[in-house]
């Protein structure tokens, strides 16, 4: 009892008593929660995290109690150091241990339990969902720790200045990826568009795959894996082409006075051809062939045949391609110069 000279017996019992008391509460609460897991996915996943807390709970506050029973021990208010007018002790420091450590352990039940089940109901990426918990963490711990910091008697003010400094040149330099990163929230909860849909960006069809914190990834099947700034999103007309009729087109243009009926014919001859055997190609309603323009030597046919999705799309544009060429060619169609093509 040499480092509790100051405590009475009654103070050590009580202290005994409700520490007792806190383990048996941990103790209870342990045994039907886990009574209650089992019953689904997002039940364990609340389940584990009320058990985590009260583990937590029950250790902080045997802490707490033993700091308020003990308080009158010397050795507790032994000056360490001095930080300006301020005495650094033992008591100081477990509480500045207490801040810390508590704020970690509850923003990581927090981001894993809680957080997780909001990433799920809104249908957010595992990769934005980690970079947002990781921002969640830092931020919390650092105000943790300024905090912790401030109660042994550390003045931050220096620091918090040459930090504001610095912040305001980062800012400048990282403008772009701020942006970003705000339109990705944005997009987020706005939900303008959403993983799975098809989109046009630029002439081009793709299918996105993935919302990050700085771009979003979009699939197409001619060019790949489009990385595009979630900015764009924010600031450009975007058709979402999710839900729409989809349309398999191609235009062929042919030399002025050539027979157009022929022409037409052998066209729907070439659709007719091609489409049994291309997957995805829908039979209503039906392929529509049309006479679109003239311009000058040349007379151009529109094609417009429905599809089930982008893949189908642009593999059926392909094909009914092959078998036209060797349509005209068998047939002595002639198609327009190059220099004719429309927009040229």
């Amino acid at each position: 009892m040499l480092f509790f000279k100051n405590v009475t017996l009654q103070e050590v019992l009580l202290f005994l008593l409700f520490a007792g008391l806190i383990l048996a509460a941990k103790w209870t609460v342990n045994l039907l929660v886990n009574k209650r897991r089992g019953k689904s996915i997002q039940n364990d996943r609340i389940m584990q995290g009320v058990s985590s807390l009260v583990n937590w709970a029950a250790f902080y506050g045997i802490i707490i109690l033993f700091l308020y029973y003990f308080s009158k021990e010397k050795w507790l208010f032994y000056t360490l150091f001095t930080a300006g007018e301020v005495d650094v002790t033992l008591y100081l420091i477990i509480v500045a241990f207490l801040t810390v450590s508590l704020a970690n352990r509850i923003v990581k039940v927090f981001t894993k339990y809680v957080l997780t089940s909001v990433y799920e109901f809104y249908g957010v990426d595992r990769g934005l969902g980690y970079s947002f918990n990781r921002m969640i963490y830092y931020t919390v711990m650092v105000a943790a720790l300024a905090i912790s910091l401030t109660t042994v008697g550390l003045d931050l003010t220096a620091a918090a200045a040459i930090l504001g400094v610095l912040g305001i040149g980062i800012g400048f330099g990282m403008r772009n990826i701020a942006g970003n990163f705000i339109s990705g929230i944005i997009i987020l909860f706005e939900r303008p568009i959403e993983i799975g849909e098809v989109i046009e960006i630029n002439n081009k069809i793709g299918k996105i795959e993935s919302i990050r914190l700085r771009s979003t990834i979009i699939r197409t099947a001619k060019e790949g894996t489009l990385i595009v700034p979630n900015q764009y999103f924010i600031e450009q007309i975007i058709k979402n082409r999710t839900g729409s009729e989809m349309l398999a087109q191609v235009q062929i243009s042919v030399v002025y006075g050539t027979d157009t009926e022929k022409v037409e014919k052998l066209l729907r001859e070439a659709v007719d051809l091609e489409v049994p055997k291309t997957k995805g190609v829908l039979m209503e309603p039906a392929p529509d062939i049309r006479f679109v323009d003239f311009r000058s030597k040349a007379m151009d046919f529109l094609i417009e045949v429905p599809v089930a999705n982008f893949e189908a799309k642009q593999k059926f544009e392909s094909r009914l391609r092959h078998v036209i060429a060797e349509s005209f060619y068998l047939n002595g169609i002639e198609l327009a110069s190059a220099q004719l093509l429309p927009g040229e």
